[in-house]
């Protein structure tokens, strides 16, 4: 019976590609142009940025541990340190994080296909049909179980990351030094550059903890879901780190900075046009993969919160297959309603406003995470843990994390407070239907 019942949870392989699926989507293809106003330097962004989430993956991978089973990921760790009410917030933002992220996918893989296919850049209609066929498709996937999200992970995972190793290989023989001298092309201070370019750099790896959101579905959590989180992280960091550094060693920093497609470029040096389009099916193929992850993720945290009664009872509700196929609906729904929103005219400015949103509120959970951290280890009193491993970790954890939320601007972090009290009259509407149902 437990046999049978393993063969349908996600093992190691697919768990580090759901951890690399979701933080590789269609914006790292973009990276190289943004950061090169700043030349050279925001390589040590990068490695900044890097590290900080570095540190946060080994404290979601030691709390994967010691909640063995246990869905979630940072709503179960915050509810587990600081109480219901605390998870609930969490949850709350982060739910709302995850159907926003998946229409921001969907319309990076439109826009990554108006490069194969020009009449999508041209015709609304058939851009909005697009997207949204890719995410009743990708439901259609997920509701089947997660053994078959999980292979469509591996793939799409294996194939993005095809033409961005091909870069990283082969550019180094038309690399140029040159292109990093100076090392600070900015007007800023170098620690102004690097501060600006970490921030910058530190939303690419929303996502690292995909693996212990569905911990339920995932074999010998104990061991899987800690060695995918870290695996998945570092894969991930290379990918970034190598890759950027390749692009700017092909293309002068001039044509970079205005570049719409900056590692398209890169492999047009290498290969000609036929590598241009193998970039951009490899921009679509990241944009379907993350957002395939996300929907996977989108039924399965409200279920973890449905289940201790902070969510309404539909989001546990599961089909045969053991998905909770009604949260995956609502999520789709919501996604699609707000993907919507950008191909239509005067809604586009309250869509990236969204975007801006949602990112703060996949941060929020960061933050709370590392100190539900140090208040757990503390309070379960473990001899292994010493003092320096506790609060060392923790606060570098909490430190970046506060970094994070401080880079995303101030109106970010007053909307995303306004957010959260929102939450709070559902929250209440919520204990209540549960109270009221006993």
């Amino acid at each position: 019976m437990n046999q049978s019942r393993n063969k349908k949870k996600l093992g190691l392989w697919m768990s580090t590609s759901l951890v690399i699926g979701n933080m590789i989507g269609a914006g790292v293809f973009l990276m190289p142009a943004a950061l090169a106003a700043y030349g050279g330097i925001s390589i040590i962004g990068w490695l900044a940025s890097s590290m900080g989430t570095l540190v946060l993956a080994l404290v979601f991978s030691r709390l994967s541990k010691l909640f063995l089973n246990k869905s979630g990921g940072p709503y179960a760790y915050t509810r587990a340190g600081f109480g219901e009410f605390a998870g609930f917030l969490v949850a709350w933002g982060y739910w709302i994080s995850i159907w926003v992220g998946m229409a921001v996918m969907a319309i990076a893989f439109v826009s990554a296909l108006t490069v194969l296919f020009p009449i999508l850049d041209e015709n609304s209609l058939a851009s909005v049909l697009t997207g949204l066929g890719a995410i009743w498709l990708l439901t259609w996937v997920n509701s089947r179980g997660v053994r078959e999200s999980g292979k469509i992970q591996v793939v799409t995972t294996l194939l993005k990351l095809t033409p961005l190793l091909m870069i990283i290989v082969g550019g180094f023989f038309f690399f140029n030094i040159d292109n990093f001298i100076p090392f600070n092309v900015s007007d800023s201070s170098s620690f102004e550059a690097i501060a600006i370019t970490s921030t910058m750099t530190l939303y690419a790896f929303l996502g690292f903890e995909s693996a212990t959101i569905p911990a339920d579905n995932v074999k010998d959590p104990g061991k899987t879901i800690p060695r995918a989180t870290m695996l998945g992280t570092i894969i991930t960091t290379l990918v970034y780190i190598l890759g950027t550094v390749a692009v700017m060693g092909m293309v002068p920093l001039q044509e970079l900075a205005v570049s719409p497609a900056p590692f398209a470029d890169a492999m047009g040096i290498m290969t000609g046009y036929l590598g241009r389009g193998l970039v951009a099916g490899g921009a679509a193929i990241a944009a379907f993969g993350a957002l395939n992850g996300w929907i996977l993720i989108v039924g399965q945290l409200p279920r973890a919160t449905a289940k201790d009664k902070l969510f309404p009872g539909i989001f546990k509700k599961e089909n045969k297959r053991g998905v909770p196929v009604y949260g995956m609906l609502i999520g789709s729904a919501l996604a699609s309603g707000v993907m919507l929103m950008n191909y239509a005219e005067g809604l586009v400015e309250q869509f990236r406003f969204l975007i801006l949103l949602g990112t703060l509120s996949a941060l929020v959970p960061y933050l709370f995470t590392a100190a539900a951290y140090v208040s757990i280890l503390l309070e379960k009193k473990l001899p292994s843990q010493p003092w320096l491993g506790i609060y060392g970790m923790g606060s570098l954890a909490f430190s970046y994390s506060l970094w994070a939320i401080f880079g995303a601007g101030e109106k970010a972090v007053f909307w995303g407070f306004i957010l959260l009290m929102i939450g709070i009259p559902f929250y209440v509407f919520v204990k209540w239907r549960n109270k009221d149902s006993t």
